[in-house]
């Protein structure tokens, strides 16, 4: 088969890296990836939501399959584009990303169906949502309705803050029409868990779960970014804590997209809350998750290529997927001021003194002059992530090899995945 995988990230890396083990795969492409993508594919130079390119590319290059890695091209309806000109292609449409695409829909949906979510209330209009934010107690969250690049959702232990996040949103445009509307919610206390689950409509099939770290500090401080590094499985589950996320949230929220008309067939992220039994939805997200991708298909021991074409098929029921027991740890190396402004095209060194056994899964990197310099060319750097019986043996390794690699500026939590005993 010919594969093209489309975005440029980590997630779309290890996807890469995945789809390269099956005995299916003739040729792979990645659009329009990155210095780890060209690696071990061949790197299209076109934007993961120029849809019309990747259509006319993909007819041009006869290609099998198309997997979609980010939100954006989703929520623009790639899925639907390509498959009206007959490309089988993974991923939500363009209906069923709205999931994710819009909050307000999601909770909606949610509120509809008893799916266990926080309660909230949307507005439209700035004067009323400050009255109604004004009468709550702090913590509050608020949360833009549209797709924002993880800056949509501000968690304010203050009134004050609460007012200034709204102010931003739907005063000063700073996230433009992503916020058009915006939801007031409650606070939910409890650890944070990524459960996964693949699904073609009507079948449902969880994945392996992770948990990731989203502030740039060490100890969960300093601001929110796409993610700092994950670890799976999450230390606090349990078969039980599973199971009941599949039948309480994920197949009941997959049944009521199709009673709604949007079948939902890719893979579903549900950004559940657990706290003692209680486990709540805080977001979906209508894809694999970055940085939690990047532990989840190291553990995949089925097939990745037979699983999408089960999907694709309608026939998921058939397949069975399995896991390693192994546990899997990965950091992320960011650059200098990430998540604000930071500098870019600065050398990497020591990708090659690594061990044989670590991954290391590039996201904001290019090729520089010569085919073996690699340069950063974003926030979010690079991925390292190893496999080891355990979480304190995997998360050692990681760190051992993590310290090879060099560039200035560069920036990782030195936490990750670390419990006192």
């Amino acid at each position: 088969m010919k594969i093209l995988v489309v975005g440029n990230g980590a997630r779309e890396h290890t996807i890469v890296w995945k789809l390269s083990q099956s005995t299916k795969v003739k040729e792979l492409y990645t659009a329009p990836g990155n210095a780890g993508t060209a690696r071990i594919s061949q790197n299209l130079d076109i934007d993961a939501t120029d849809i019309k390119s990747l259509a006319k590319t993909a007819q041009q290059k006869k290609i099998d399959l198309v997997v979609v890695g980010p939100e954006m091209p989703l929520s623009k309806g790639i899925v639907d584009h390509l498959e009206s000109l007959g490309i089988p292609t993974f991923g939500a449409s363009r209906l069923a990303a709205e999931i994710e695409s819009s909050k307000v829909f999601s909770k909606a949906l949610m509120q509809q169906y008893n799916i266990p979510c926080a309660k909230s209330i949307n507005f439209s209009d700035y004067a009323q949502a400050k009255e109604y934010v004004q009468q709550q107690k702090p913590p509050v969250v608020i949360k833009a309705d549209g797709l924002a690049a993880g800056k949509g959702v501000v968690v304010a232990g203050t009134i004050d803050e609460a007012l200034a996040a709204l102010a931003d949103f739907m005063q000063s445009k700073k996230l433009g029409a992503a916020a058009n509307q915006v939801l007031v919610e409650e606070y939910l206390s409890g650890r944070e868990m990524s459960y996964f689950a693949f699904s073609d409509g009507i079948n449902v099939v969880p994945m392996v779960s992770a948990c990731d770290y989203k502030r740039v500090n060490d100890g969960d401080r300093g601001p929110n970014t796409g993610g700092m590094g994950s670890y799976s499985p999450p230390v606090f589950s349990s078969a039980a804590l599973q199971k009941k996320a599949m039948e309480t949230i994920m197949v009941p929220t997959i049944k009521a997209m199709a009673q709604e008309g949007r079948p939902y067939r890719g893979v579903l992220y549900g950004g559940l809350m657990v706290n003692k039994e209680s486990v709540k939805v805080l977001e979906f997200n209508a894809r694999f998750g970055d940085p939690e991708t990047q532990v989840i298909l190291p553990r995949l021991k089925t097939d990745l290529v037979e699983i999408i074409l089960a999907i694709i098929k309608g026939k998921l029921s058939q397949m069975k997927i399995e896991s390693t027991d192994d546990v899997c740890v990965g950091v992320v190396m960011a650059s200098g001021g990430y998540p604000g402004s930071y500098k870019t095209g600065i050398p990497i060194d020591g990708l090659h003194d690594v061990d044989k056994d670590i991954m290391v899964f590039h996201a904001g990197t290019k090729i520089g002059a010569t085919p073996w310099e690699v340069l950063t060319n974003g926030g979010r750097v690079l991925t390292v992530v190893a496999m080891g019986k355990t979480i304190a043996q995997a998360r050692e390794k990681v760190y051992e090899n993590i310290s090879r690699i060099k560039f200035e500026g560069a920036h990782y939590r030195k936490d990750i995945a670390l419990f006192k005993s």
